[in-house]
Protein backbone atom coordinates (compact mmCIF):
# COMPACT_ATOMS: atom_id res chain seq x y z
CA UNK A 1 0.00 0.00 0.00
CA UNK A 2 1.11 3.44 -0.60
CA UNK A 3 2.55 5.91 1.79
CA UNK A 4 -0.42 8.38 3.06
CA UNK A 5 -0.63 11.31 0.84
CA UNK A 6 0.02 14.44 2.78
CA UNK A 7 -2.18 17.94 1.57
CA UNK A 8 -1.38 21.48 3.21
CA UNK A 9 -5.10 22.09 3.08
CA UNK A 10 -7.65 20.35 5.19
CA UNK A 11 -10.01 20.44 2.13
CA UNK A 12 -10.35 21.71 -1.57
CA UNK A 13 -12.44 24.78 0.09
CA UNK A 14 -8.97 26.16 1.52
CA UNK A 15 -7.03 25.88 -1.37
CA UNK A 16 -7.03 29.38 -3.13
CA UNK A 17 -5.62 27.74 -6.14
CA UNK A 18 -8.46 25.13 -6.30
CA UNK A 19 -11.18 27.79 -5.32
CA UNK A 20 -9.42 30.40 -7.88
CA UNK A 21 -9.92 27.00 -10.54
CA UNK A 22 -13.69 26.36 -9.67
CA UNK A 23 -13.84 29.77 -9.69
CA UNK A 24 -13.25 30.34 -13.20
CA UNK A 25 -14.67 27.38 -14.43
CA UNK A 26 -18.28 28.79 -13.26
CA UNK A 27 -17.50 32.17 -15.03
CA UNK A 28 -16.37 30.84 -18.48
CA UNK A 29 -19.48 28.61 -18.44
CA UNK A 30 -21.59 31.55 -18.10
CA UNK A 31 -19.28 33.56 -20.34
CA UNK A 32 -20.14 30.48 -22.75
CA UNK A 33 -23.61 30.82 -21.96
CA UNK A 34 -23.96 34.65 -22.66
CA UNK A 35 -21.72 34.71 -26.14
CA UNK A 36 -23.03 31.66 -27.71
CA UNK A 37 -25.44 33.64 -29.28
CA UNK A 38 -23.51 35.97 -30.38
CA UNK A 39 -21.39 33.49 -32.27
CA UNK A 40 -18.63 34.12 -30.58
CA UNK A 41 -16.06 32.15 -28.42
CA UNK A 42 -14.55 33.70 -25.61
CA UNK A 43 -11.13 33.98 -27.28
CA UNK A 44 -12.65 35.67 -30.13
CA UNK A 45 -14.20 38.30 -27.90
CA UNK A 46 -11.24 39.14 -25.62
CA UNK A 47 -9.50 40.01 -29.14
CA UNK A 48 -11.99 41.91 -30.84
CA UNK A 49 -12.68 43.54 -27.84
CA UNK A 50 -8.85 44.19 -27.23
CA UNK A 51 -8.97 45.75 -30.94
CA UNK A 52 -11.97 47.93 -30.37
CA UNK A 53 -10.31 49.41 -27.46
CA UNK A 54 -6.66 49.56 -29.26
CA UNK A 55 -8.85 51.25 -31.96
CA UNK A 56 -9.74 54.36 -29.36
CA UNK A 57 -6.31 55.38 -29.31
CA UNK A 58 -4.64 54.22 -32.89
CA UNK A 59 -5.47 54.10 -36.40
CA UNK A 60 -3.15 51.21 -36.91
CA UNK A 61 -3.33 48.44 -35.15
CA UNK A 62 -1.63 45.45 -35.90
CA UNK A 63 -1.54 41.26 -34.69
CA UNK A 64 1.26 41.74 -32.72
CA UNK A 65 -0.47 45.04 -30.82
CA UNK A 66 -3.78 43.12 -30.34
CA UNK A 67 -1.51 39.94 -28.36
CA UNK A 68 -0.29 42.11 -26.69
CA UNK A 69 -3.27 43.72 -25.63
CA UNK A 70 -4.89 40.48 -24.66
CA UNK A 71 -2.15 38.77 -23.08
CA UNK A 72 -2.15 36.18 -25.68
CA UNK A 73 0.86 34.07 -27.86
CA UNK A 74 1.03 35.94 -31.30
CA UNK A 75 0.22 32.54 -33.00
CA UNK A 76 -2.95 31.82 -31.49
CA UNK A 77 -4.29 35.33 -32.47
CA UNK A 78 -3.10 35.03 -36.18
CA UNK A 79 -5.57 31.99 -36.21
CA UNK A 80 -8.31 33.25 -34.10
CA UNK A 81 -8.20 36.66 -36.16
CA UNK A 82 -8.33 34.28 -39.52
CA UNK A 83 -11.52 33.18 -38.05
CA UNK A 84 -12.92 36.67 -37.10
CA UNK A 85 -11.96 37.95 -40.54
CA UNK A 86 -13.86 34.62 -42.03
CA UNK A 87 -17.19 35.77 -40.02
CA UNK A 88 -16.51 39.24 -41.79
CA UNK A 89 -16.27 40.83 -38.16
CA UNK A 90 -12.67 41.95 -39.24
CA UNK A 91 -10.58 42.89 -42.28
CA UNK A 92 -6.73 42.49 -42.40
CA UNK A 93 -4.77 44.95 -45.07
CA UNK A 94 -0.96 45.22 -45.47
CA UNK A 95 0.89 47.47 -43.16
CA UNK A 96 1.40 50.90 -45.07
CA UNK A 97 5.28 50.49 -43.40
CA UNK A 98 6.04 47.09 -42.09
CA UNK A 99 5.89 44.42 -45.21
CA UNK A 100 5.64 41.45 -42.07
CA UNK A 101 2.87 43.18 -40.33
CA UNK A 102 -0.86 43.37 -40.60
CA UNK A 103 -3.25 45.74 -39.80
CA UNK A 104 -6.31 44.95 -38.70
CA UNK A 105 -9.64 46.41 -38.41
CA UNK A 106 -13.10 46.04 -37.19
CA UNK A 107 -15.78 45.87 -40.19
CA UNK A 108 -19.35 47.19 -39.35
CA UNK A 109 -20.43 43.98 -38.50
CA UNK A 110 -17.72 43.49 -36.50
CA UNK A 111 -18.09 46.80 -34.80
CA UNK A 112 -21.88 45.90 -34.50
CA UNK A 113 -21.16 42.68 -32.85
CA UNK A 114 -18.44 43.63 -30.66
CA UNK A 115 -20.73 46.18 -29.45
CA UNK A 116 -24.04 43.73 -28.38
CA UNK A 117 -21.28 41.39 -27.00
CA UNK A 118 -19.78 44.19 -24.69
CA UNK A 119 -23.23 45.26 -23.61
CA UNK A 120 -23.94 41.23 -22.70
CA UNK A 121 -20.69 40.39 -21.64
CA UNK A 122 -20.78 43.59 -18.97
CA UNK A 123 -24.02 42.55 -17.82
CA UNK A 124 -23.03 39.15 -17.40
CA UNK A 125 -20.35 40.01 -15.47
CA UNK A 126 -22.28 42.39 -13.18
CA UNK A 127 -24.88 39.73 -12.42
CA UNK A 128 -22.00 37.05 -12.20
CA UNK A 129 -19.92 39.25 -9.20
CA UNK A 130 -23.05 40.65 -7.71
CA UNK A 131 -22.93 38.20 -5.10
CA UNK A 132 -19.93 39.73 -3.65
CA UNK A 133 -22.45 42.87 -2.74
CA UNK A 134 -19.87 45.03 -1.13
CA UNK A 135 -17.02 43.10 -1.12
CA UNK A 136 -16.76 43.33 -4.73
CA UNK A 137 -13.88 46.41 -5.09
CA UNK A 138 -11.87 45.02 -2.09
CA UNK A 139 -11.71 41.83 -4.73
CA UNK A 140 -10.74 43.62 -7.92
CA UNK A 141 -7.92 45.13 -5.85
CA UNK A 142 -6.79 41.91 -4.13
CA UNK A 143 -6.93 40.17 -8.31
CA UNK A 144 -5.39 43.61 -9.72
CA UNK A 145 -2.71 42.96 -6.86
CA UNK A 146 -2.11 39.44 -7.03
CA UNK A 147 -1.87 40.22 -11.55
CA UNK A 148 0.45 43.04 -10.70
CA UNK A 149 2.99 40.98 -8.53
CA UNK A 150 2.79 37.85 -10.50
CA UNK A 151 2.69 39.21 -13.91
CA UNK A 152 6.69 39.27 -14.50
CA UNK A 153 7.22 35.56 -13.45
CA UNK A 154 4.36 34.38 -15.32
CA UNK A 155 3.78 36.40 -18.67
CA UNK A 156 3.41 34.25 -21.30
CA UNK A 157 4.62 36.67 -24.35
CA UNK A 158 8.07 36.47 -22.35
Amino acid sequence: MPEKIEFKFKSPNESPGYLLAHLNLLWQRKQKKTLDPLNLTHTQFVLLASLGWLLRENELVTQVDIANQGNADRMMVSKVLRTLENKKFIKRQEHPTDTRAKIINLTEEGAKILQKALIEVENSDIEFFSVMGNNLDPFIKNMIELTSKNQDEYNPLD
